[in-house]
């Protein structure tokens, strides 16, 4: 692709990407061949986004971004020069000048498609992942975007990065791909970051569908407050109809999906003047309700109850983890929604959905005990992920060994409560590093050990920040019938520390460990 700027810079843009003032020696106006933040990744032609950051600051590598070929630079603060045939554009932000630009350079892609954004605090990616399966089951063309893998089309690719929802760039880019390739849907995982102000990563995402599938305590390190954070996510609903006058005609009219077991789903219902259809794992009060289920390591049955028609349905899925219902329902209403299908019609569907790798992921390599890697790491979702487990131990008088961190630079809030949860349902606990960045490995373990002071080091409570040395030491303790539950990492493929970014993939890892136990595989 390639565009004057000129041509895409039009009065109303300038306007909404804050353009202060240009300044130009000898530029004309030069075409435009590509867009990038990241001045070791600028080729020759490309637009350069200066943006500040928490560690570093783009401006001191405008001279890089030139040196690679950038043509016109987009900046925030003043430079201390201007190099000759480069054209300068100031603004009063440059992340958030980023997505107007973004989505003009990239034809208003956005507008083609009828996008689905799944926003909370835990849930979003299968969610995400659910509702793109069931779209292409019933004989859709689409594409997604989220923390796990995303797919342009074309097929699907892991997330190399730990971001969510990914800079206004990559959206529009991806979203121009998705057309490209046939996609008339796309869904986006959209986060927190991604729905703030702040980033406007996703400011110029027209959506036609909204889901929320909870909304708990994540993130205070950067939204401040959980009342700001909520407000942040409840933008994906405000959206509905933010851009209703530039939407190509959609087949239905916009609409919200919210979890009614969560307090705060008349919060995002109100945020849209679009109907908000519910659904509950708790209550027959919801459009669609969970009567009853039955689940185990490898998947769930329940019953339904669907309001409109008064029907009761049974669902069988292949997802780990009672949880996962309430998700599976959501994915449902939202495309019966954008279907026009019962959903009745639909249930047929479930039983072909796969899950997301890394969550609950089944490690299984002949050894005498289970190990599951998840991605969870909220309070919130370790409730959610303990309770079933110890009842399935029940059964068999097997113990619960959990190991986790807490990532570093973010809220510091929940480590203490981390340690509570997980002691309070695991037999032994040990702590080991996520992404400790440029905190104290150890100084993060002992935050977390703060919340499970009756455990005794050594015997039942183990600090080990080395994740893989942390994964073979439980796994040295485990006794046939165990369950081992490796939290937090799920999917990623790195641990981030101050002064480097080590490769790492869990669930190899796992199979590492147990082959080294003498456990290579059936």
């Amino acid at each position: 692709m390639k565009r004057l700027l000129s041509e895409f810079l039009t009065g109303d843009l300038a306007r909404d990407a804050g353009l202060m003032e240009e300044h130009c020696r000898e530029s004309g106006d030069p075409s435009v061949t590509g867009l990038e933040y990241d001045s070791r990744k600028v080729k020759p032609g490309y637009l350069y986004f200066a943006l500040p950051g928490l560690h570093t600051d783009g401006h001191r590598f405008i001279p890089q971004a030139i040196a690679n070929g950038a043509v016109v630079i987009v900046h925030q603060d003043e430079v201390p020069e201007y190099s000759p045939g480069i054209r300068y554009l100031r603004v009063r932000d440059s992340r958030f000048a980023m997505s107007p630009l973004s989505a003009a350079f990239y034809g208003y892609p956005a507008r083609k498609l009828t996008l689905i954004g799944v926003t909370g605090t835990e849930g979003k990616s299968t969610t995400v992942y659910l509702i793109y399966q069931l779209l292409e089951l019933a004989g859709k063309k689409a594409g997604f975007i989220s923390t796990v893998q995303y797919s342009d089309g074309s097929g699907e690719t892991r997330n190399p990065e730990h971001q969510t929802t990914p800079e206004a760039v990559t959206i529009h880019r991806l979203l121009s791909e998705m057309i490209g390739n046939g996609a008339g849907y796309g869904v986006i995982e959209a986060s927190s970051h991604g729905l703030s102000k702040r980033t406007n990563r996703l400011g110029d995402v027209p959506f036609d569908a909204a889901v929320m599938t909870n909304v708990t305590h994540e993130h205070l390190e950067f939204h401040g407050t959980w009342e700001q954070y909520r407000d942040d996510k409840a933008n994906l609903f405000r959206a509905l109809e933010k851009f209703d006058h530039c939407k190509n005609q959609s087949p239905v009219p916009s609409f919200g999906v919210a979890n009614a077991d969560d307090p705060s789903a008349g919060f995002f219902a109100t945020a849209t003047v679009h109907k908000t259809y519910t659904y509950s794992t708790r209550s027959n009060t919801a459009d669609l309700s969970l009567r009853s289920i039955e689940s185990g390591v490898s998947g769930n049955s329940y019953e339904v109850f669907i309001r409109e028609t008064g029907e009761a349905v049974d669902i069988q899925d292949h997802l780990p983890g009672a949880f996962n219902a309430g998700n599976v329902l959501a994915s449902l209403l939202t495309v019966s929604g954008l279907l026009g299908i019962p959903v009745k019609d639909l249930v047929p569907l479930v039983t072909q959905l796969k899950p997301v790798r890394g969550r609950m992921t089944a490690i299984q390599k002949g050894q005498p005990f289970d190990v599951f890697v998840d991605y969870a790491h909220t309070p919130s979702s370790f409730e959610t992920i303990f309770p079933p487990l110890r009842k399935e131990l029940q059964r068999r008088s097997g113990r619960l060994i959990s190991l986790f961190g807490s990532a570093g630079e973010r809220d510091t809030k929940k480590r203490p409560e981390q340690g509570r949860i997980a002691s309070q349902w695991s037999d032994l606990v040990f702590l080991t590093d996520e992404d400790p960045r440029g905190e104290v490995p150890m100084d993060i373990l002992e935050e977390i050990a703060k919340g499970c002071p009756e455990r005794k080091r050594g015997e039942n409570l183990f600090l080990i920040p080395d994740r893989p040395e942390a994964i073979r030491k439980a796994f040295s303790l485990a006794r046939p019938g165990d369950i081992v539950l490796l939290l937090g990492k799920g999917h990623e493929n790195s641990i981030i520390y101050a002064q480097e970014t080590r490769p790492y993939d869990e669930i190899a890892e796992a199979e590492a460990a147990l082959a080294e136990m003498g456990y290579p595989g059936r």
